[in-house]
């Protein structure tokens, strides 16, 4: 019997004997518009051109058609829900995708489907070497080494929603207009439309690495698609000008690559170990574009970790001196 091999929405090849292949057109993996390939082809066709019989009786309109606007990223639609905690629901036309952390996910359409991969399946054609690279970088961000693909397979268009897993703020930043390129803490990235390389970022200070919050690693989107990020609290967005910006470091969200990043210290050595701005303060100095957050996870954490009897708390290294003479 002879056996078809089709190329799904998600990037994967599959194969099937030819006398089932009426059970992929019934439940919607195989389309007139999805390309195959046989023995004796010498290259993939559309399924509906080189086995027409399998959809004589398929009225359903073809596949809306992507825009040509010369994008690499697939343009999404999306809406922001909530206000204190919120989530991010994104429409997709047919097979557009949007990748996202894994467990991100609240809810989708009937028609999507979604796989998890390594990596963000910007460079579909990197061999094992390169996406066992690109699981390492993540693995240095501590984030998962996988990311899940949703696609809408369906002929008409579908929503998915996306939330972080503690309150704030989803912040959507189209790349095209940050210069196809956005620096954000390790944990910031939510989800972004297909096509968004998501990799990490070396900080070239060593005193930026050791003493910053964002650690010396953060990661790196680029592209010129939408991307979401997720903030704790209140986001202010900041329009520098040359001037400089002094920055607990962790409320720095994200910032354009045109900013100069750095540390500095906070004041004198009185102000350092008893001012409870921790000892150091990020520097952001240039012309481009800055995200800032009002409750960053850890500072939320150590309250509710100070509250259950913990000593640890935000600011100097004697931050919980003071419990010593507390009884």
């Amino acid at each position: 019997m002879k056996k078809w091999h089709y190329h799904t929405p998600s990037g994967s090849n599959g194969s099937i004997e030819e006398e089932n292949l009426n059970e992929l057109v019934q439940n919607g993996t195989l389309k007139s518009s999805t390309f195959v390939w046989s023995s004796g082809m010498t290259e993939w066709e559309p399924a509906g051109k080189v086995l027409p019989a399998l959809f004589a009786n398929d009225t359903a309109p073809p596949a809306f058609p992507q825009k040509s606007s010369g994008k690499r990223s697939h343009e999404i639609d999306f809406k922001i829900l909530g206000e204190s905690i919120q989530m991010v629901e994104i429409e997709l036309d047919p097979q557009e995708t949007v990748i996202a952390e894994a467990g991100a996910m609240n809810y989708m359409d009937e028609g999507i489907t979604f796989e998890t991969k390594m990596g963000d399946g910007s460079t579909p054609d990197t061999g094992f070497m390169g996406k066992l690279m690109q699981v390492g970088k993540r693995a240095l961000t501590g984030e998962s080494l996988f990311m899940t693909h949703f696609t809408n397979c369906g002929s008409g268009k579908k929503t998915v929603a996306f939330a972080a897993p503690y309150p704030g703020t989803i912040v959507p930043a189209d790349l095209s207009q940050c210069g196809g390129e956005l620096l954000c803490q390790r944990d910031a990235f939510l989800c972004a439309a297909m096509g968004t390389q998501v990799g990490i970022a070396l900080n070239k200070k060593m005193g930026a690495g050791f003493f910053g919050g964002e650690g010396f690693i953060l990661q790196r989107l680029n592209g010129d698609g939408l991307a979401f990020l997720h903030a704790g609290g209140m986001v202010i967005r900041k329009e520098l000008k040359g001037e400089k910006l002094l920055v607990d470091t962790g409320c720095l969200v994200a910032f354009t690559n045109q900013i100069n990043y750095s540390i500095e210290r906070a004041g004198n050595l009185k102000s350092m170990v008893f001012g409870g701005e921790g000892m150091f303060l990020a520097t952001l100095q240039g012309h481009g574009t800055v995200w800032l957050q009002s409750l960053p996870f850890g500072r939320m954490a150590a309250r509710i970790v100070g509250a259950g009897g913990g000593t640890q708390e935000q600011g100097g290294v004697l931050g919980g001196l003071g419990n010593l003479f507390s009884e």
